[in-house]
């Protein structure tokens, strides 16, 4: 579509600070996963609180079992200590299994709903969507982000629950054991918490900017390795390595600020534990000495101490990494809640006959950058007709299509159909209609059946089979080992332009549209394959109204019309006879093109 020149802009920059309604609304789509989330969040509970009265035990061993040892019955107490033991590593063992076995599978569900959400809409929005937005943000919202999202989400609730819990078991422990001491110990928490936040931050920020700096390096390695014949024509080498040395030293000042600070934040928790652990003991050791607490209950302590430092850690990392995942959350959402810039009307209409008349009725149209292309633009097409247009770039071509076929709407006016407002009838009914046939074919991955079933899904074998009769395909197809199941790789890789073009004719001609689109379909393919993908082209527009982008005029001289267009103006209209005899614009062209054909002289590679 060259006449689409509407620029694309930079993809929309999203806030990395925490927005809990976004987070809702991912949640939502998951909706179905709520019982699991509360399973989940329940065993990271119990896990929490088993763990957490592991402790407990010890000061039980210590102050009640350690004071009786060698007394009548205590190998029957210490048997059923260990016992107890035993269950509760078994319980934990079970609990480890059901909880991993229960986030996997919210993380798989979690990024199979967004995908499909995703996927769903992708289908319904406007082509202006897709043509200002490039195909790698939607493919990294679909398959990165997404994949961020589950892993943040399944995993971050693992993670943000276990902690909270365990740290308010153990500080409720605490507190009943001796409130005062308690207090002390706890004292530590909000300094780890904050200096945790503060560094996670940091990291997150300068590992973000470093990825940026990463994507442009990446660019530029593909850049330089697509242009390097280019490069050294123009002798751009000196000015290339300085550019890349440039973002490289940026990405390497990101990656080492980075890296000092969790070099820096690792001894840092070490030494505030360690610091809590020792005035514990030592405060703890003043108040054994007092008679008032036990043994038992200062090792406790000393191992609560040392317990809810990783909690804490876990729990200022996870909401650091649902801080880092907020960007990826609000890019999904932005795409899944993206309206359609073209829908149906609620009474429209989706049966109805089409003979292939087309009307432009003052119609006029711009792309939302200020430029119109068309103004007030009139137009009759009669049915059966075939019209070329030819022109430069940006002349309106493609424009005049895409209105056609409804990928857009008029500014203002009418587009006709059979003397109907074509908005008065679905897009499926309009889609299904149509015939198009790209300049590029686009074939997809399964066998040449399949890629011309698709052009009419309850199309019998024996339609298929007439169709790339019809589209001069059936020739190659027999010579093939599997014919119409030959597997045609991705994109149609394993096929030649040629062949995929033929394949696309096919796919066009199986469902007998009314309205037939040809863009520009002979000027990928080489001069011998042109003869038949243009013989099956005469074949195809026999009997139907046809558009046919020309890029090679010599392939439109048998049209029943020509238009010439010049910024959305129909400059001159009429035969190849008559244009030519006019001698004006299309003379010209014409004229000029045979000339440069004419000259093209091949030259052998030596």
């Amino acid at each position: 579509m060259s006449d689409t020149t509407t620029q694309r802009p930079e993809e929309q920059v999203f806030s990395s600070r925490f927005n809990g309604h976004t987070w809702m609304q991912i949640l939502r789509y998951g909706k179905m996963l709520y019982l699991r989330i509360g399973l989940l969040c329940l065993c990271m509970i119990v896990m929490a609180a088993l763990e957490s009265y592991v402790p407990q035990m010890t000061r039980y061993a210590v102050d009640t079992l350690v004071p009786i040892l060698g007394k009548e019955g205590i190998e029957a107490r210490i048997a059923l200590f260990l016992g107890k033991f035993a269950g509760l590593a078994l319980v934990q063992g079970i609990l480890i299994w059901f909880f991993i076995l229960v986030a996997g599978s919210i993380e798989v569900r979690i990024v199979h709903n967004l995908r499909e959400r995703g996927f769903a809409r992708l289908q319904e929005l406007s082509f202006s969507y897709y043509d200002r937005t490039p195909a790698g943000w939607i493919i990294s919202r679909m398959t990165s982000d997404a994949q961020k999202l589950g892993d943040t989400i399944a995993w971050g609730i693992v993670d943000l629950v276990w902690g909270s819990a365990i740290m308010i078991s153990i500080s409720v422990y605490m507190l009943v054991m001796n409130w005062r001491l308690g207090l002390f110990a706890l004292a530590f928490m909000p300094v780890l918490l904050a200096v945790t936040i503060w560094f996670q931050m940091r990291i997150l920020q300068n590992q973000r900017k470093a990825r940026r700096a990463n994507s442009l390096l990446t660019g530029m390695f593909s850049e330089g390795l697509q242009g390097a014949r280019t490069s050294k024509t123009l002798v751009l080498e000196s000015g290339n390595k300085a550019e890349f040395a440039e973002e490289s030293g940026r990405l390497r000042g990101f990656a080492v600020r980075a890296a000092r600070l969790s070099a820096l934040y690792m001894p840092l928790v070490i030494l505030l534990a360690s610091s809590g652990t020792a005035l514990v003991l030592g405060a703890g050791g003043r108040l054994v000495m007092d008679g008032l607490l036990s043994y038992g209950e200062l090792i406790a302590f000393i191992a609560y101490t040392m317990m809810i430092f990783d909690p804490a850690r876990e729990v200022a990392r996870v909401l650091s990494e649902f801080q880092a995942a907020q960007a990826s959350a609000e890019r999904l959402v932005s795409l899944i809640e993206t309206e359609p810039e073209i829908v149906d009307l609620p009474d429209a209409r989706a049966e109805g006959s089409f003979s292939g008349e087309i009307r432009f009725d003052n119609v006029s149209f711009e792309y939302g950058d200020g430029t119109w292309i068309f103004r007030d633009f009139f137009l009759v097409i009669p049915a059966g007709q075939t019209v070329a247009l030819v022109g430069e770039t940006g002349s309106g071509k493609s424009t005049f299509v895409n209105l056609i076929c409804r990928f857009y709407e008029p500014v203002s006016g009418r587009i006709l159909v059979d003397g109907t407002d074509y908005r008065e009838y679905t897009q499926n009914w309009l889609h299904r209609k149509l015939g198009y046939v790209l300049q590029t074919p686009q074939l997809f991955s399964g066998t040449i059946r399949e890629n011309i079933w698709y052009g009419r899904l309850d199309a019998t074998d024996k339609e298929i089979e007439d169709a790339a009769q019809g589209a001069n395909a059936l020739g190659f197809i027999r010579e093939l080992e599997f014919g119409f199941d030959t597997r045609v790789g991705e994109g149609g890789a394993l096929l030649s332009t040629g062949q995929k073009q033929l394949i696309s004719l096919a796919r066009a001609l199986v469902c007998n549209p009314a309205l037939m689109i040809l863009d520009e379909a002979t000027s990928s393919v080489d001069t011998e394959t042109e003869v038949l993908v243009q013989d099956a082209i005469n074949t195809v527009l026999k009997g139907r109204t046809s558009i046919v982008i020309a890029h090679r005029l010599s392939t439109i001289r048998n049209a029943d019309r020509i238009l010439v267009m010049e910024d959305g103006v129909v400059l001159e209209d009429g035969s190849h006879d008559e244009l030519m005899a006019a001698r004006g614009r299309y003379h010209s062209l014409y004229t000029r093109q045979f000339l440069d054909e004419s000259l093209d002289v091949p030259v052998q590679a030596g």
